[in-house]
């Protein structure tokens, strides 16, 4: 087989959400050829489907700095920096508008599935020349149609949304659990809108402790004021919710902070019911309902539900990169060398330095994970991390190794910083912190242009020398 001079060749970006679209802008800037392949029907797909959720982070965090250079000219207005969007405002006043610019509209092809990624002409066995091979990524359009594309690089930012973690606790599906999908939602049901029928005065179990959880739970909430007969059970693996509370008023995402403290105060007031330390075992249809089985702490589980609400995080789908050599960590399923920072068993409070493509690179050289499949089954994703993260590889690529190495992020801390490994006790190991002691803060943030010696924690503290058990951490 003729090999095809790589250099001559696009980048393939996987996925037209916000990260894939901002890969696009910064490798446009740099002088790169990219095209995009999106799976859905249009840009920002996945972001469309929790449209009715409202980020907790403003806009001044959502909008790469790329994708802002290159709306301007068009006359796109920015949206006010501090105001804080829902996904549907998310796609309508950014996303779309930055597909919709000349130079990312006639290299993004929509509805085009990614099946596989190999290297042209070799499978993963082999090693001679492999470096010179560019990449072959396999596609199949809506009405079926298969098609091969060569690429330079490719940068797979294509998300885990598809990929949810089941309700199971070994991480395997809970007996019956397909079998009974219809009775389960995916993490972020429109409980206020569209999908009220399905919640108002009936019996919800939502399953999780992150973000979605917790979203859907306050909403649950709220329609609980108005519908009578509605009730709330929240399941959570771990021994407490208090990693989800949060910071409060020390976070500085201040609508992140008030959802943690809102929750709190919803299960102090007994507006729903916990449980803790909580084992799904199986699901057996009851009626119209689900009877749950499984076991807490001490007792045994058995609870009949209308709807089952999968807030349980997700997982990367490595299937269509087998023929590739990748270096993942064997826990989070990250790139190794950034697994160190997210782990949740040792850092759980989601305050992540800034990092760039030294961290994610991998053995097949032009390859990255960004956004949120970067983060393989670890939580609490930032859009602005991901932002970095292909500015990063796309001077990279294009030969900048000064700026790639180059830290030019400021993120935002959440006011907790804390690691729940004892799964006995409702206390931290060693009361520790996992950015470091609590005596000795450690700042999070390193703004563009900062002056030299502001620092960031590198990860180091929390280490990973063992192995300790998981409170279920989601997005």
């Amino acid at each position: 087989m003729t090999e095809v001079a790589r250099e001559s060749l696009p980048v393939v970006v996987i996925g037209a959400g916000p990260v894939g679209l901002a890969a696009a802008a910064h490798l446009l800037e740099r002088g790169l050829e990219p095209l995009v392949l999106e799976r859905g029907e249009r840009a920002g797909a996945a972001v469309a489907s929790w449209g009715h959720v409202r980020l907790f982070s403003p806009w001044r965090y959502d909008v790469d700095a790329a994708g802002r250079r290159l709306l301007e000219p068009a006359g796109w207005t920015a949206p006010d920096p501090d105001a804080l969007p829902t996904g549907a405002e998310l796609v309508r006043d950014y996303l779309a508008p930055l597909a919709a610019t000349p130079a990312i509209a006639r290299r993004l092809r929509t509805g085009t599935t990614v099946l596989a990624v190999a290297r042209d002409g070799a499978d993963k066995t082999r090693t001679l020349g492999r470096e010179r091979r560019a990449y072959r990524v396999r596609t199949a359009t809506a009405d079926g149609r298969v098609e091969d594309v060569l690429a330079r690089a490719v940068i797979d930012a294509s998300g885990t949304c598809s990929a949810s973690n089941p309700l199971g606790s070994s991480g395997l599906p809970a007996v019956g659990e397909r079998a009974a999908a219809h009775h389960v939602t995916g993490p972020l049901p429109d409980v206020l809108g569209a999908q009220r029928a399905r919640f108002a005065g009936r019996r919800t179990l939502v399953v999780g402790m992150g973000h979605s959880a917790a979203n859907t739970l306050l909403s649950l909430v709220e329609l609980a004021e108005t519908a009578p007969g509605t009730t709330i059970t929240w399941a959570i693996r771990g021994v407490s919710p208090r990693r989800l509370f949060g910071g409060g008023g020390d976070d500085e995402l201040p609508a992140r902070g008030v959802l943690g403290t809102r929750l709190r105060d919803a299960v102090d007031a007994g507006r729903l019911t916990l449980l803790t330390r909580v084992a799904i075992e199986q699901l057996v249809p009851a009626g119209d309902g689900v009877r749950v089985l499984g076991r807490t702490r001490e007792d045994a589980l058995d609870l009949h539900v209308d709807a089952i609400v999968n807030a349980t995080g997700f997982r990367p789908d490595l299937d269509m990169l087998r023929e590739l050599r990748l270096d993942l960590d064997p826990v989070v399923e990250s790139p190794a060398r950034l697994a160190e920072l997210i782990d949740p068993n040792f850092h759980s409070c989601g305050t992540v330095p800034p990092h760039g493509e030294a961290l994610l690179s991998h053995p097949d050289d032009g390859f990255y994970l960004v956004g949120m499949k970067s983060y393989g089954r670890a939580p609490t994703f930032l859009l602005a991390t991901g932002y970095e993260q292909v500015r990063s590889i796309a001077a990279a690529l294009a030969g900048d190794r000064a700026s790639a190495d180059a830290l030019e992020l400021e993120l935002p801390a959440t006011g907790v910083c804390s690691t729940d490994t004892d799964t006995d006790t409702d206390t931290d190991a060693d009361g520790g912190a996992c950015c470091g002691s609590a005596a000795e803060p450690q700042l999070v943030a390193l703004g563009v242009g900062a002056p030299a010696g502001v620092g960031f924690a590198t990860g180091v503290a929390h280490g990973r020398a063992g192995d300790s058990p998981t409170d279920g951490a989601t997005p």
